[in-house]
């Protein structure tokens, strides 16, 4: 786990990161109701997702990581993306974004960290909207999100079957 005097640095995704990116994805798939995706991937699985990201545009990949005591090898603490709002060309304007964090490394601060730099490299893209998707409760997601300018616009009720029971989506907007 981080400690206070560890630094923790935000940079772009790189492809030697697909593993633990889907180690990280898939612990929601398999524990939570937060990703409507239902079955584990497996890296190769991931890869076009990972390369759906560049390093410039509107979609990114930010990915948080600590170097071990060594500083060679790195610890990945959590990603954020931008990606397609709704595949349609008049929506390229607009992003959908959202942030996952390994199982240890809420409550840190790390999130914060993943949407600032996020943000700053969305600044300069012909981005005008940020949309998230928030399955309640989640009261980390929804603080992160207002603290960013977020707003709640509105619920989908029942939208998504997980778990045996229907699970709703409150939907947060950001001007940009």
């Amino acid at each position: 786990m981080p400690s206070e005097r560890t630094e923790v640095q935000v940079r772009p995704g790189a492809e030697s990161d697909l593993e633990a990116l889907t180690d990280i994805y898939n612990h929601y798939v398999r524990e939570t109701p937060i990703t409507f995706d239902t079955a584990v991937f497996t890296p190769e699985e991931r890869r076009p997702w990972l390369l759906s990201h560049p390093e410039d545009g509107p979609h990114r990949l930010m990915v948080a990581v600590r170097a071990d005591s060594s500083g060679n090898s790195q610890e990945i603490l959590g990603y954020a993306t931008s990606g397609a709002f709704r595949p349609k060309p008049a929506y390229a304007t607009s992003v959908e974004v959202s942030v996952y964090l390994a199982p240890h490394a809420g409550g840190l601060g790390i999130g914060t960290l993943l949407y600032k730099a996020l943000f700053e490299a969305l600044a300069g893209e012909d981005v005008h909207r940020a949309y998230a998707g928030i399955v309640p409760p989640n009261d980390a997601s929804a603080r992160l999100h207002e603290r960013f300018g977020f707003r709640h616009v509105g619920t989908y009720r029942e939208v998504g079957r997980k778990f045996g029971r229907y699970w709703d989506v409150t939907w947060y907007e950001k001007e940009l």
